[in-house]
């Protein structure tokens, strides 16, 4: 398989997406690694299994409706599988394999038979010490978007997913592109308070548009930055409440078509009247308590500009 992706808007020819078969128990308070799950554990609020398949099977419904070449990874038994994005992530032809955090490590073995279909040369292991996942990446041609955080409680923190020390690696495997760090604030327990990953507070669709959350960022110059590179005319700005339910983690099949969050009408709305994009609309919104939405849930291989 020749793999091929430059940005998160090209037309979508081959993606995976997560797994939501045998997810097992709901984890205990003090096994969720994001803010999103933790508050729905305590609630009592977590997603059953049923409601998962469901939601993953209108998706996959839209990306067959849009002739994409849909793979799954194997199932694990009782793993949450659902989030592809942070196994693994693609820029260009090569396909980096994330350090996961600890809870999560296994998750990679489901991968194995996709893995094997890509040409080994262009598979790359980091070392160990570089932390990094999928939704903290976003290729934009030239330009790749970064959400490492920089603390020095890196370590404490569950969801500080990716250092600046895997930034540095990658930089040196594509010398020819610009990496621009965007560090997000971070909080374990309250969602409406920290940025699990990049994609949850910023993401380009259409032809160099975004949508983009002012508050998610550690430097505020980062969110004037953005405004600046894409225009203020070109950025869609959800409010707190947008943030909280993830209206930034939507899903581009091309420049055309945006997979999007049923319950984000504003968004939807805005896209489709303001920008001309068509929005297929799923229902996402018990996935959403996990602390991932559509982006989250896919790992893309092969875009083309056709």
């Amino acid at each position: 398989m020749q793999l091929n992706i430059q940005n998160e808007t090209s037309k979508l020819k081959v993606v995976v997406l997560g797994q939501p078969c045998s997810m097992g128990k709901t984890p205990e308070l003090d096994e969720t690694y994001d803010a999103k799950s933790y508050e729905n554990v305590k609630n009592h609020t977590y997603p059953v299994e049923e409601d998962v398949i469901h939601e993953m099977k209108e998706f996959k419904k839209v990306l067959q409706k849009y002739d994409v070449t849909v793979l799954s990874p194997q199932i694990l038994k009782d793993y949450n599988q659902v989030f592809a994005r942070d196994v693994a992530f693609v820029i260009e032809d090569n396909i980096i394999i994330s350090n996961m955090i600890a809870d999560r490590a296994e998750e990679l073995y489901a991968y194995k038979e996709i893995v094997k279909s890509i040409y080994f040369q262009n598979i790359y292991n980091l070392p160990k010490k570089a932390k990094v996942e999928g939704g903290d990446i976003i290729p934009h041609n030239e330009v790749v978007f970064c959400g490492a955080y920089e603390g020095k409680d890196f370590t404490s923190i569950k969801t500080a997913r990716t250092n600046p020390y895997a930034i540095d690696y990658l930089k040196e495997l594509y010398p020819n592109k610009t990496f621009i760090n965007l560090p997000l604030k971070k909080d374990d327990k309250n969602p409406r308070n920290g940025i699990l990953h990049l994609d949850c507070t910023f993401m380009p669709v259409g032809n160099n548009k975004a949508i983009l959350y002012k508050g998610g960022f550690t430097n505020e110059k980062d969110y004037h930055f953005l405004l600046d590179f894409f225009g203020t005319n070109n950025v869609f700005e959800v409010t707190d409440e947008e943030l909280y339910y993830m209206n930034t983690n939507v899903f581009s099949i091309s420049p055309e078509v945006v997979i999007s969050e049923n319950r984000f009408e504003r968004l939807n709305n805005f896209l489709e009247n303001e920008w001309n994009i068509k929005v297929e609309k799923v229902p996402y919104y018990e996935i959403s308590k996990m602390g991932g939405l559509l982006r989250c849930s896919t790992l893309p291989l092969i875009r083309t500009d056709e």
